[in-house]
């Protein structure tokens, strides 16, 4: 009886989270696709020693290489293992702070996001964030500083991130406290939905494919 109601509550759990599409899993990875991703440090992060130390894990990379993929995956492997955790993508997160703070609830907004020892911050760097939006998320890494674990994804490397906040020297305050304690996994490789959609078509139209397939490989052989 405990143990289902345990499931349960972890099925409850991850159902509020509204992550993105099914729930996705480590063992759903294609690391074959990859090869940049260090297997080892994967399996090791999934471990959730991370979460012990109060350490962050920052994956990098160009759209579609699995970044939400990763996060989401320490996200369900952390919550099956009993802890509190919440996911969001930065733009979400900002309207919900930009929302209590214009409610005056924003105390009280901060130390709900503080509490859960593993946060994901899916897609920084996708969309504009207003001044005080990033001031407001600026607070949340703060209050989070060596509390609890936060794990993000970005598509702009750390150089850029300036540009996303609107203010250089909060950037730099920022990823001083992100990095400080931090693991980074940066994703060289192609896309996982580039490579679905070639396949999609390939799949409907064979006989262009062929033909396609052909053409490269006579101007091959002329070259």
């Amino acid at each position: 009886m405990k143990a289902r109601s345990r499931r349960e509550r972890i099925a409850a759990q991850l159902a509020d989270l509204k992550m993105p599409g099914a729930l996705k899993r480590l063992a759903d990875f294609d690391f074959s696709f990859q090869p940049s991703i260090r297997r080892e440090q994967i399996d090791s992060l999934h471990e959730l020693g991370f979460l012990e130390r109060q350490e962050n894990v920052v994956f990098l990379g160009p759209p579609g290489v699995g970044k939400t993929h990763l996060a989401i995956s320490l996200a369900v492997t952390a919550a099956e293992s009993g802890r509190r955790i919440y996911f969001g993508t930065l733009a979400d997160l900002i309207d919900s702070l930009e929302d209590a703070h214009a409610a005056g609830r924003l105390k009280q907004r901060l130390r709900t996001l503080t509490h859960p020892a593993l946060l994901v911050v899916d897609e920084i760097g996708y969309l504009s964030v207003t001044p005080n939006g990033a001031k407001l998320f600026f607070q949340l890494v703060n209050a989070r500083y060596e509390r609890a674990s936060t794990v993000l994804t970005s598509n702009k490397g750390f150089e850029h991130w300036g540009e996303i906040l609107h203010d250089e020297v909060m950037a730099a305050a920022l990823l001083d406290r992100l990095l400080h304690r931090s693991h980074i996994v940066n994703i060289r490789g192609n896309s996982f939905r580039m490579r679905r959609h070639m396949e999609l078509s390939k799949a409907i139209h064979p006989t262009a494919s062929r033909a396609a397939n052909a053409e490269r490989a006579r101007k091959g052989d002329e070259s």
